[in-house]
């Protein structure tokens, strides 16, 4: 969001609409200047005719060569506009260790990084995008600019899945952001197996894995973070200019491979992936084995408890349950019920009702969508046994909920049992710290809304 929008510009009046667009489009471009006279004029705030000389030559008292070698962009700069945007610029112009150099060096700072925070100094605008944003807040730190640093902080907890979340945690830890930090963790947690198996999570530094790779409330299977580990090693034997093998991948990862819980893997897992990965030494293999076969166990180097992981909440949306004898019933057509959430949340399934008739079993696809954008699907069967409990039914992996938005949640039953169904229905319903509202959805095509039906509850990591 542009900070002009809080103070919307003004348009002047009798203002030469193509003059003010030209000079706009020179002082993008370096080192062009404006040879008309009274340009001043066109522009009748302070605000405005600062912008102009954002990027420009004219009446510049200082250039910066900005970047690393190879890579430099020059750009020009006005003493008294950075000062007065900056602490660290006015030290550099005007404090009492001050240097009178027309021409300073940046090699830390991205060229498009520095634009961005000058933009924002002179233009009090703020203008960020996905691939620049880390350097901006990198820069916006550097030379004490707050607010443009909190507006990249919301922009990446914006931003922030399961893709990208093991980046942004190193990055957040670096630059000592704890809130973007507890952020990334939240994502990281619920949505564990999806940020492992993200592309990057082989970029994160030895001391971000460590984090990671000893993490209690992880919510992955043990194979999935061993699997991961493997991939990190991987490349960062490539890093090291190392040749990839199975004794550099141990070699980088050190005493980190012991923070992998391997006992705790189900047995195929283990025999099937673990044992003959040939990162584990003999012994330790026979060692393993031997822990999950006899009775007195062996020490281990490696962590022997499982995870904790999350403790999934219930949404639970109606007040009562019933049976009818001639309802409620499947011919393949669709349940569906919207929801928004006040606070970001991660969907792991729906708990539906079973069999009114007694034991049965049902197929049940659920769906999830946002605007009709499928964000989460799954086919699965679930046994009920005739009670009226709810039976969860689970997607692939837990899908991330935005607050203030409303979704879609479907399932298509296939059973030949009737079930019970939902009666006195909440249109908001307060599960912990999460406020969840309720309406009717257009796709519900088997009787469901907000007063009954299926689709009683929401299964959620919060």
């Amino acid at each position: 969001k542009m900070a002009a929008d809080i103070f919307p510009r003004k348009k002047p009046a009798n203002t030469n609409t193509t003059a003010v667009q030209q000079y706009h489009q020179q002082n993008l471009n370096n080192n062009n200047t404006i040879p008309a006279p009274n340009w001043q004029g066109l522009y009748p705030t302070i605000r405005e005719r600062n912008a102009v000389m954002f990027n420009n030559d004219l009446m510049a008292d200082v250039h910066f060569v900005v970047g690393p070698p190879g890579g430099t962009q020059r750009l020009p700069g006005h003493k008294y506009v950075l000062a007065v945007g900056s602490s660290v610029f006015h030290a550099m112009f005007y404090g009492e260790l001050a240097e009178d150099k027309d021409e300073i060096r940046i090699p830390d700072v991205e060229p498009a990084a520095f634009l961005a925070m000058l933009k924002y100094i002179y233009c009090d605008e703020i203008d960020l995008a996905a691939d620049t944003v880390l350097a901006t807040l990198y820069a916006a730190k550097k030379y004490i600019v707050p607010h443009l640093a909190r507006a990249c902080v919301n922009f990446l907890e914006t931003s922030l899945s399961a893709k990208n979340a093991c980046v942004l945690l190193s990055q957040s830890c670096l630059f000592e952001e704890p809130d973007l930090t507890q952020r990334c963790w939240e994502v990281i947690d619920a949505q564990a197996e999806l940020a492992l198996k993200s592309e990057g999570f082989c970029d994160i530094d030895f001391q971000t894995l460590e984090s990671i790779l000893q993490r209690e409330t992880l919510n992955a299977k043990e194979i999935v973070v061993f699997e991961a580990a493997l991939n990190w090693a991987e490349v960062e034997c490539q890093r090291q200019d190392l040749p990839v093998s199975i004794e550099n991948k141990r070699k980088v990862l050190g005493k980190a491979l012991y923070l992998i819980r391997i006992p705790t893997m189900a047995l195929d897992d283990f025999a099937n992936g673990a044992a003959q990965s040939g990162v584990l030494t003999l012994n330790e293999t026979n060692d393993i084995f031997l822990w999950y076969t006899a009775a007195k166990k062996p020490e281990l180097e490696f962590v022997s408890n499982a995870r904790k992981g999350l403790v999934p909440q219930r949404c639970h949306r109606f007040q009562s349950c019933a049976y009818r004898s001639n309802q409620w019933r499947y011919r393949g057509r669709c349940d569906s019920i919207q929801f928004a959430v006040d606070k970001r949340v991660f969907i792991a399934g729906f708990g539906l009702y079973g069999s009114s008739c007694g034991s049965a079993e049902y197929s049940a696809k659920i769906e999830l969508k946002r605007q009709g954008v499928i964000l989460g699907q799954n086919l699965s069967k679930y046994f009920s046994d005739g009670s009226s409990n709810t039976f969860p039914v689970w997607f692939e992996y837990p899908v991330q909920i935005e607050p203030d938005t409303f979704y879609t949640a479907s399932v298509i039953l296939d059973g030949n049992e009737l079930s019970y169904f939902g009666q006195e229905g909440m249109t908001e319903v307060q599960c912990g710290k999460v406020t969840v509202q309720f309406q009717c959805s257009s796709d519900s095509t088997n009787g469901t809304g907000v007063q009954g039906g299926q689709i009683p509850e929401l299964i959620f990591y919060a």
